[in-house]
């Protein structure tokens, strides 16, 4: 597997989609600084959405913001946190609501997806196959506006408000967000490391992205 790993000075942008498929971008210090920022491949009105990660860490009492999105009007457009002992909340539209009960391994890879309907408000996780309850947020709402989409740092405000205490601390890879409820089949795959069908709002497959203090270090075994 091939590492991007945070690193103090260097920032670089690929405005051609680079296939990520079997790489990992390492966070290895607390920072307010290093992050990814991921170009959508799509702006427009979301009333459905799905988003899935795989992250692996061994902080266990650190508040870990997996995904954020914001847009213009909501710091917190569409984000997964994952809190300790397998509690995780979800933030659409500012508003949150949590989930408890759910899968959370130290030092090995854990799957989460979460997947949003505006059109009932359901919105569900799902972790390491395991599907929590579904919970109604932001019924009739929709996400609206140039996303600004980062991978390590939580956005207080628009592309920005970076906090060392909000960083993410540990490896993230195969981020993937759909503009569509995905089927219980098709996350299950996504579970057991298939991808049927990338995702058309972020592919890792073909990632456009900005990287700031984050540099290629070189190769591991496949994780």
């Amino acid at each position: 597997t091939l590492m991007l790993m945070a690193s103090d000075g260097l920032t670089c942008c690929y405005a051609v989609p680079q296939d990520m498929s079997g790489k990992e971008i390492i966070f290895p210090v607390e920072s307010n600084t290093a992050y990814v920022k991921i170009t959508p491949d799509m702006n427009k009105i979301f009333f459905a959405v799905t988003v899935c990660v795989r992250f692996f860490t061994d902080y266990q009492t650190k508040d870990l913001t997996i995904f954020k999105l914001a847009t213009p009007s909501h710091a917190n457009g569409f984000v997964i946190f994952r809190g300790d002992g397998g509690n995780y909340w979800v933030y659409i539209g500012d508003q949150g609501i949590y989930f408890w009960g759910l899968p959370d391994k130290m030092n090995e890879w854990n799957s989460v997806c979460g997947t949003w309907d505006a059109s009932t408000g359901l919105t569900q996780l799902w972790v390491n196959g395991k599907p929590s309850a579904r919970k109604a947020l932001q019924a009739g709402g929709s996400i609206s506006g140039t996303l600004s989409i980062i991978l390590g740092q939580d956005q207080d405000a628009y592309a920005g408000g970076f906090d060392v205490n909000d960083s993410f601390y540990g490896h993230e890879t195969d981020v993937h967000m759909w503009d569509r409820v995905l089927s219980p089949c098709e996350i299950q795959s996504y579970m057991k490391g298939e991808v049927l069908s990338p995702g058309n709002v972020v592919n890792w497959n073909a990632l456009k992205d900005t990287r700031h203090e984050i540099e290629i270090m070189g190769c591991k075994g496949a994780k």
